[in-house]
């Protein structure tokens, strides 16, 4: 079986990770601190909180910007769960933005005409989490300036994005959000084995982030009640979680990270090879806006429904039969029995779910060889020509 994608493990890392384990420290050593200044000097931001994987970090990111009971988070319908469910965690409520047939990411013109509904009615969010599909980022220039407009905070879900690129500036730079989220799951552009990290410009909401993460407490006297009664004092100033990223994982992040461009540039070349074998075929190949560098986390081709001889389903199903481990990158969230039972009905969002109808996630990750990129390739003109 080809896999949609997979993570790819040298000797350096296996020797970074030992050399952890031979070390005095296993976690909350010096390895966080270092992966999180060379992620946070790559993405040209300020701060970077290491966490243990990205569903932490929205969660952390979404409390630090002040979502609570009462407050409202939107996000796109297409997107794993965790994009939605961080609002929930919060006590938030949660809704959707439909997304843009071209980009499959959340469309700026239907969240202009939701936000125009919501100031009348009194119902604006306090954060909008965005998230780069595939690697491609949203168009952050329009959605800032609609923050602005409308007084909402940005969460950037760039947990498919790393090692992209936005107006020529590296994604994770949060010039257009107030946080940045990355994921570093193996099946991601570089791995962490589990792990995520918020980035921000704002020391604040990174000084919130920091204590969240470990349980609320801190050994810093200045953010104590009191002064300190010895070496051994901490004090819990707020309702935090065990979300620490050990040495470890930060220390395989550390290696992988020297590798990023290397990947995402094999990467740009596999989705060139696809563009140009596929031609022909009854599928929408993905588009990719001129103004940005993917991440190319995903290669999502659209199955033609009314020139195809087979459906969806049959196609899927025949690619997997015949060793190619497709997938499909996402079930819309507000179809999901969860979501459903809180009020959201098929048919809200008409594009999220044709978009559903339609995907097929095929194999692309750095070390798919030539070869297994035309087996993919054979097997799909086989299913449909």
């Amino acid at each position: 079986m080809i896999p949609y994608g997979r993570q790819d493990i040298n000797q350096a890392d296996i020797d970074a990770v030992v050399e952890v384990l031979q070390s005095d420290f296993l976690t909350q050593g010096p390895k966080v601190p270092l992966f999180e200044k060379k992620v946070a000097e790559y993405c040209r931001a300020e701060h970077a909180v290491a966490v243990n994987s990205a569903t932490s970090a929205l969660h952390i990111a979404c409390l630090a910007l002040g979502l609570g009971k009462g407050d409202w988070l939107w996000t796109t319908p297409i997107t794993f769960v965790a994009s939605a469910n961080c609002g929930l965690y919060c006590g938030a409520k949660v809704d959707f933005v439909d997304i843009d047939p071209r980009t499959y990411n959340i469309s700026p013109e239907a969240l202009e005409a939701k936000l125009i509904k919501a100031a009348q009615e009194g119902l604006l969010p306090r954060v909008v989490v965005v998230v780069h599909l595939c690697g491609q980022p949203c168009d952050m220039e329009r959605i800032s300036q609609l923050s602005q407009e409308y007084g909402f905070r940005v969460i950037e879900d760039a947990s498919h994005a790393i090692g992209g690129k936005y107006k020529s500036e590296p994604i994770g730079n949060c010039r257009y959000s107030d946080i940045t989220v990355f994921s570093f799951h193996p099946v991601k552009i570089i791995t962490t084995a589990e792990g995520g990290m918020a980035l921000t410009n704002e020391k604040a909401l990174s000084a919130k982030m920091e204590l969240l993460r470990s349980h609320g407490v801190t050994r810093d006297p200045e953010l104590m009640s009191k002064a300190p009664d010895g070496l051994w004092y901490y004090q819990q100033i707020d309702l935090g979680f065990n979300y620490r990223m050990t040495d470890l994982q930060a220390a395989l992040g550390i290696s992988q990270l020297m590798r990023l461009d290397g990947y995402v540039a094999r990467r740009h070349e596999l989705a060139q090879r696809y563009n140009e074998s596929l031609k022909g075929l009854p599928l929408t190949l993905p588009w990719q806006h001129l103004d940005s560098y993917s991440g190319r986390h995903l290669y999502v081709v659209r199955l033609q429904r009314e020139k195809a001889t087979k459906t969806h389903r049959e196609v899927f199903e025949a690619l997997r039969a015949a060793g190619i481990g497709v997938n499909l990158h996402y079930i819309p969230v507000h179809t999901q029995p969860y979501y459903q039972r809180r009020g959201f009905h098929d048919g809200d969002f008409p594009e999220a779910e044709a978009y559903y109808e339609e995907a097929i996630s095929l194999p692309l990750y750095a070390t798919l060889d030539d070869d297994q990129q035309e087996e993919v390739v054979n097997a799909l003109k086989k299913i449909l020509q």
